[in-house]
Formats: structure tokens, C-alpha cells, sequence
């Protein structure tokens, strides 16, 4: 089925999808969401983030603990080597395949690139999904999304787990995880990292409806991108695109905002 007929997050998760209430229901949405963001922290939306914007991630950590006993005058090689393999470990444990660090953009286009022609298997299940369930992020947002069990997430829409995927894989700082575009737009946006500019290695995010005209809550699909084309169009690698990962020329006026990652210089 074409790309443009399937918005993230919906089948099983329709009661997710914001396009579906009324002007009302979506103002009732918005408070519950802000309440629930109160209770559980920034933590449902970064899931290295505990509870501040603040800290990143266990490689900072790892930072901060060496230099603490270089100012006490105890630092040796010894204990900065257990610093690091302890962020490395508790990064594995969030989900992460390498620990937080500078990474270019490039890196990440490339691994995006190398799964292109990867196919849903029986169910509509991917190694994305594989991935995102096994996380302790994934009970997080299906908290934070109703309740339901982590498990609903197999053969569910899956875009955003894809991109969720690639920032775990490469160890991008502040890429963001999700599985609910919606949501994700919303925390690259709180935390500052939103914006109209179509740079290499960005989260694009879609509203087939109303485009550009659109606003986040009306957020359809997301992917990432490879290449602003100057001509009003741009290409990128997005998963869930006719039941596989693929490579798309999109046009700009199909795209609400962007999400930007810290990436290196």
C-alpha cells in the first residue's frame, strides 16, 4: 500500500493518532499529556534524559565522574577506565548499541542508506520493532500513551522506530527514541531542536493532509534526511514506506518541521 496512505502509529493504534478528535478532544489530549510529562519526567520522551534536559547521556556521565576525582587529585587510569566501561554499560542497558558520542551526520545517513530494501516480515514485524520493545523506553511511551502493553508495539507503524533505531545504532546525542511521531516532534521542539531548515542527517517529519500548512499534532510519517535538492524538494531514507525502508524525493511542501540531533561539526 502506498506510503502516503499510512499514517505512524495507526492500525491498532488509532485511538493514538490526534487526527482522529475533535478540536475539543485534542485540548483534553494536551492537558493529560502535560500532566503526565509533570508526573514522569522528561525520561518518557529521552530515555536517557532522567528527568532534566540537562543530562544527556551516560557518556557525559562518564565525563563528569572522571573529572569529579581528577579535582580530588585521585584520578588514574584505572578508575577513568571503569568510568568509561560503566557508561557503556548502562548505555547498552537504555538500548544503545555504543555509548553517546560526536557523530556526523554522514554516519548516520550511511547506516540509514544500508537499510534500504529491509522488508516487514510475518506480522508486519521488523528487527525496529525487535529493538524498540527490548528498550525500557518502550514502557515508558506506552505508559505515556494510554497503557498498553509493550507488546502492542509488534507489527505496529513503524517509521518512527526506525529512526529511533538509527540514532541508537550510531550513539547520536539527543536524536530522541519514539514510536509516536506526534510525540516526537513534540520533544525535539521542547528541547529547542526544532526548525524549517532541511540539513543533512535531520528528522523529517510529514503531514500528508495539510504539509507545511500543517501542525505538529497532524504529523503523519517521519524519515531522515539525506540531501536538501534546492529545487523544493528533498531526499531522504524513511522506513514503513511501502512495507520496507526506501530511499523517497520528497517535496517541501509535504513537511511540517525538522528535528535536529547534536550532531559534530
Amino acid at each position: 500500500m502506498e506510503d502516503k496512505e499510512i499514517p505512524c502509529m495507526t492500525g491498532r493504534f488509532d485511538r493514538l493518532s490526534l487526527n482522529r478528535f475533535t478540536p475539543e478532544d485534542k485540548a483534553v489530549g494536551v492537558a493529560v499529556s502535560a500532566v503526565l510529562a509533570g508526573t514522569v519526567g522528561l525520561a518518557v520522551f529521552s530515555p536517557l534524559a532522567d528527568g532534566s534536559a540537562a543530562a544527556e547521556t551516560p557518556a557525559q556521565a562518564s565525563v563528569v565522574a572522571e573529572k569529579g576525582t581528577a579535582e580530588k587529585g585521585t584520578v588514574s587510569h584505572g578508575s577513568a577506565k571503569t568510568a568509561k566501561v560503566s557508561a557503556a554499560v548502562q548505555a547498552e542497558r537504555q538500548g544503545f548499541k555504543v555509548a553517546p558520542h560526536a557523530v556526523k551526520p554522514d554516519e548516520v545517513i550511511k547506516l540509514a542508506e544500508k537499510q534500504v530494501g529491509v522488508h516487514e516480515g510475518k506480522g508486519g514485524e521488523t528487527k525496529y520493532h525487535d529493538w524498540y520493545i527490548s528498550t525500557p523506553h518502550a514502557k515508558q511511551t506506552a505508559a505515556r500513551d494510554g497503557g498498553f502493553p509493550v507488546k502492542d508495539y509488534r507489527g505496529a507503524q513503524w517509521c518512527n522506530m526506525f529512526v529511533s533505531w538509527l540514532g541508537a545504532q550510531t550513539g547520536v546525542k539527543n536524536m530522541g527514541w519514539d514510536a509516536y511521531t506526534v510525540q516526537h516532534a513534540t520533544w525535539f521542539k521542547d528541547t529547542g531542536r526544532w526548525g524549517h531548515e532541511a540539513k543533512p542527517g535531520a528528522v523529517v517529519f510529514f503531514d500528508w493532509q495539510d504539509g507545511s500548512d500543517g501542525g505538529i499534532n497532524d504529523i503523519d510519517h517521519v524519515g531522515l534526511v539525506v540531501k536538501d535538492n534546492g529545487d523544493g524538494t528533498v531526499n531522504t531514507v524513511e522506513g514503513n514506506t511501502d512495507n520496507s525502508v526506501n530511499q523517497k524525493v520528497r517535496q517541501k511542501s509535504q513537511i511540517v518541521g525538522f528535528g535536529y540531533p547534536d550532531y559534530a561539526s
